[in-house]
Order: structure tokens, then sequence, then C-alpha cells
């Protein structure tokens, strides 16, 4: 068991927050099994966890959260860089000043009657270079657990830090202290209070308030996107919102590909799917952050720097992702789904119908009509190892070099099922231009169309379009035949009767074996003013229920519905002044030109 550090700045900052959050006890956190389990049950015996039946689901729980900490809150984080103009139009900024003091009041004995958890973790694998370590200190026992799947963490990590001598410190707090006598409640929270703030200039993350997912577990989106974006800017590398796969075709030939989506767009689904193509195959790398480097070799490598999923649950099922649901079946926790009676889980999309007695999120009897059973943001935290369709080298230190990277959204119209862009600097422009229809997994209107760069726009730590400038800058050191070349799809485009078009999931392979055969000099295609699109049989349909009608359809670039985008695009740039990339605004011409000459 951990009790202290011979890192100075560790054990000083450890001592500091302790003295500031008054805290009844520290505990050092080993990251071991028996610390686990003992986490476990004392969240059991506190409400927070109902263990599952374990003739079902085998060492797993259920947790349900407060009503008003669901999901990311993005109009409560923050920025905080010196410069406004540094944090750009996209984000939330703060003077770093007066958010340390305001957040330093309400810190101010937030963990009394609690225990204070030091948290050490690293994002990647510990023997990469490539890797960042952090130290997570928190008044939650559920993060705690969680961190343990998501992360690296515990003692490893801790001796990784004292070796580096430095580490990304994130504080944490539910702000619900316990004064002598009080009795807690199941999900500690202060929904009314909570912040999560990004020092980027001095590399720190403070949290208060909220008890869920991203906005408590300070690896993941906080660290691995929000802060490492800004390492990555400083040290010229990236640090995406994508997803990693390995694509054998059958000839055994191997691309690696990595793809960026909104969150609840289907990145957990492509990154575990089964292609129904014969002899292909896809294993999992990652399916939600990426790290890459241009390597001593020249290719541009990823790492994943995660260590565990933290899935949306509905729309989750045998059709749609049997990998996932063998992932689930033990060691699991699951939040926010509802309950069956005989102790599972479950959720819209697990199956047909719902079966009898359940119990839904909030802990309430269900009735059909009465709402959704799981919350549409429902949760499950899960490593990676227990994926079915994990590739080997998915912890390889160096990293798997990169042939494809993919931009995707959810959109019912204009975009095309795949296109691909005629270079680089053409991809990045793809990428500004990402749209997509908003989902459950961030509060606010759902179904309403938004501009969503790179799918960075809530977790890019700086200016966007200095982001996009410095994507052409890591294009530029990539030899023209290094460069992976560049695709967007749109699994979602609906015909005129309001149906999806294309069938989605495991069928997605056949759009995935185009792009593979695009990237080995194969695959045949049709230029048009946005991009090259499959030429005429290049994409495998066989066997589909597609008429050529809706493959038409699917794979139609109309000149007057992209001209209609053109205002919208041109007037988000504007936003961006003096900062956008120059390259951009050209490329919104010359596309511009090239829709105007087809249109005739």
């Amino acid at each position: 068991m951990l009790t202290t550090t011979n890192q100075p700045a560790l054990r000083e900052w450890v001592a500091e927050v302790a003295a500031l959050t008054q805290p009844d006890r520290i505990e050092w956190c080993d990251g071991s099994a028996e610390e686990y389990e003992r986490l476990c049950r004392l969240l059991v015996a506190a409400g927070t966890f109902r263990s599952l039946s374990e003739a079902k689901r085998p060492h797993s729980y259920w947790a349900s959260s407060d009503p008003d900490d669901v999901a990311r809150v993005e109009s409560r984080t923050y920025i905080c860089s010196a410069s406004e103009e540094d944090a750009g139009p996209t984000n939330n900024w703060r003077d770093p000043g007066e958010m340390r003091a305001e957040l330093t009041r309400r810190f101010e004995g937030s963990m009394r009657g609690r225990t204070m958890y030091v948290v050490p973790f690293s994002m990647g694998p510990l023997s990469s270079p490539a890797s960042l370590v952090g130290v997570e200190l928190t008044d939650s026992p559920y993060v705690v657990v969680s961190m343990r799947i998501m992360t690296r963490m515990g003692e490893a990590a801790q001796r990784a830090i004292e070796e580096r001598g430095s580490f990304v410190p994130c504080l944490h707090s539910v702000g619900a202290p316990l004064e002598a006598g009080q009795e807690d409640v199941a999900w500690p929270c202060d929904p009314a209070q909570v912040a999560i703030a990004h020092f980027p200039e001095t590399r720190e993350i403070w949290s208060y308030g909220s008890g869920y997912g991203g906005n408590a577990l300070l690896g993941k989106k906080c660290l691995a996107l929000r802060i490492a974006s800004v390492i990555a800017r400083d040290e010229g590398w990236l640090a995406e919102h994508m997803l990693v796969i390995k694509v054998t075709a059958p000839s055994g030939e191997v691309r690696y590909m990595t793809g960026a989506f909104p969150s609840a767009c289907g990145k957990t689904n492509l990154a575990m799917v089964i292609p129904t193509l014969p002899g292909w195959k896809v294993e999992t790398i990652g399916d939600d952050i990426c790290w890459m480097r241009v390597a001593e070799d020249g290719k541009l490598r990823a790492i994943n720097p995660e260590f565990g999923f933290f899935g949306v649950a509905p729309g989750t099922g045998p059709d749609t992702n049997p990998n996932a649901l063998s992932m689930l079946d033990h060691d699991t926790i699951f939040t926010n789904t509802a309950r069956t009676e005989d102790g599972d889980v479950w959720w819209e999309g697990l199956t047909a119908e719902p079966p009898a007695g359940l119990v839904d999120w909030q802990d309430r009897p269900w009735q059909p009509g009465s709402g959704p059973a799981a919350h549409p943001n429902s949760r499950f935290t899960v490593r990676i190892s227990q994926d079915p369709a994990m590739a080997p080298e998915w912890e390889d230190p160096a990293g798997v070099p990169i042939s494809a990277i993919l931009f995707g959204g959810r959109r019912q119209s204009v975009i095309p099922l795949v296109h691909e862009a005629f270079d680089w600097e053409h991809g990045v422009f793809l990428g500004s231009i990402m749209s997509s229809e908003t989902t459950a997994a961030a509060t606010g209107a759902v179904g309403a169309l938004r501009r969503d760069p790179f799918a960075m726009l809530p977790f890019c730590g700086y200016n966007m379009a200095d982001y996009w400038s410095h994507w052409f800058d890591v294009g530029a050191r990539l030899a023209p035949e290094d460069r992976p070349r560049v695709f967007y799809v749109n699994w979602f485009r609906k015909g005129s009767d309001g149906r999806f078009l294309w069938p989605g999931f495991g069928e997605n392979s056949r759009v995935l074996a185009w792009i593979f055969e695009r990237c080995t000099g194969a695959g045949a295609a049709e230029e048009t003013p946005i991009g090259l699109v499959p030429g005429e049989g290049a994409l495998e349909v066989s066997g589909l229920d597609l008429s050529p009608e809706a493959l038409a359809e699917l794979l139609e670039v109309d000149p007057e519905a992209w001209l209609g985008e053109i205002p919208a695009i041109r007037e988000y740039f504007a936003t961006f002044g003096d900062h956008l990339p120059k390259r951009l605004s050209e490329e919104l011409g010359a596309l511009e030109q090239r829709l105007e000459k087809e249109r005739g």
C-alpha cells in the first residue's frame, strides 16, 4: 500500500490541497485488485453501487447518478489561458487568476467528512515516451475505481512520476462536505456550482461539483484532450478525439486508420465492428482518443492513451456491436442504465422488447410509455483488455503507422456516404467544416446542427484556428508518400422517405474496404467538386438490400445543396478573425468555384 512519495512536488501539493479541502483522511491509491474490491464494497454500502447478479454479470456494478449530473457540462468547462485570444471563440475563457480565486473558495473545506484519495495514473503505456502522467486528488471512491479501469493507475504510475520528476496535477471534489453526524447521499454532487477548469500554461485541471464521467475522471477528456492538445501544439504532435483501428484485408495486408466522430455517433461501434465482407478483419486499438507523432521513420504513428472504454450504452446491441456485448459480460461498471428484476442491466437497443419488471435509471419502477428506461447518455466502464476484437499491438509503445484518417458526423442530407480529400490540405479543410446533429452525450438541445471541427469542439484546449494551423504544420513535416489519406464518411444520410439509406454497423466495413484499397493504390474513384467518391462498382454492395437508385443517392454530390452550405462555413470561419489559416479561406474559395462550375 502506498503511504506517501519521495517526489517533493507531489508531497507538497497533496499537503497543500489537504489543508485547503480539509478531508478527514488521506489515502494513497496503489491500483491493486484488493484496493478495488474494498472500494467497491464501500460504494455498495454507501448505496452508490448495486452489485449485479454473479450468475448474469459477474463482478459488475450498477450506479445511478443524481438526475442533474448525467453528462459533460460544456457550458461550465473553462480554458483559463493567460490570454483570452489563445482560448479562441469556441472555448469558455476565464481569467486564470480570477478562476483560481473563485475555485479556491469553493474547494475550501469541500472534503470535510470524506477521504481524499491520491490517484497516480498514466495516459499511455508506462514504457512509452509518448505517455503523460498525472495525479488526481478526489473525494469520490466512484472516481477512483473508474480511474483504475480507464487508466494505468497506481503504484507503477507513481514510480514513473517519481522518475520523471513531473506530473499533471488534477484536483477534483464532488463539492458535498459532510458535517459531524450528517447522513451522506448515494451520489454526492453540487450541480449548481459545477466548474471544470483547465490551466494550459501550468498544465493543471481543477474540477468541482460533478461526480460524472468526463467531468470527474480527469485523465480522459480533461488531460488526454484539452491539456494534451496544448502540450501537443508546443511539442509538435497531435492529441485527437479519434478511434484507432487495425484493418486486415483478405490478402493479409494491414492498414491502420483513425476516425474523428462526435460523441455518440458510432465511434465505439466502428472501433469494434465485425465486417460483413468475407475475409476482412477489423481490430481495436482505441475507441475515443488518439495521440499521433511523426516518428523517426517519417510515419505518423498513433497510440491510444486510454486503458478502458467509457461507452454509451443505448443503441449497443447484438446487431450493432456484438463485440461490446461480449466485453460487458463481466467486470463492468454500468451508470444510469435500467436494471432488471433478476439483477442484470438493460437499455434501449439491447433487446427488441424491454423485459418485465424493469427499474429505470433513477431506481424507479418503469412502465412502457413513461420515458426511456435507461438515460440516453448511460454508460459502461470496462477495460480494453476485455474487448474480443482488441489488436495485439494496441499497447505498442512506439504506436502504429496511420494510413487513413476518417472524419464523420450525423447528417441526414448533403454529405455523401464517403468521399476522399484531394490532399492533406484539403483534408484539413474537411475536418474544419465538420458538422453533426447533436446527441445526448452533452447537455443542450438534441438534434440541432452544430459545427464540430475534427470532433474537437468541446475538447481543444486552445484557439481552434491555431489548432488548424498546427495540423497544416504537422502535415508539412510528413513526406507526401507518408501523409495519411483523409476521408469523410456519413452513415446517417436519409432518403426522401425519411429512412436511413445505408444499413450501417457491420456493413460499414464495405466503406472501410474501399478506403483500404485507396490507401494501397487500388479502388476506383470519381472526382467531384467536394472530393473523390467511389467509382462505379468500386464499393462492394452485393448482398445488400440496396437499390441502384439508393446507392446513387448515397453518393450524390448536389452542387446546389453544397453551395447552400458555403455562407454558413464562411460565417463560421469569420469568427476566428486573423487566426484563421489563409489556406482554409483558399480551400473554401476553391470549393465554391468547383461547385459553381459543376452547376454550370
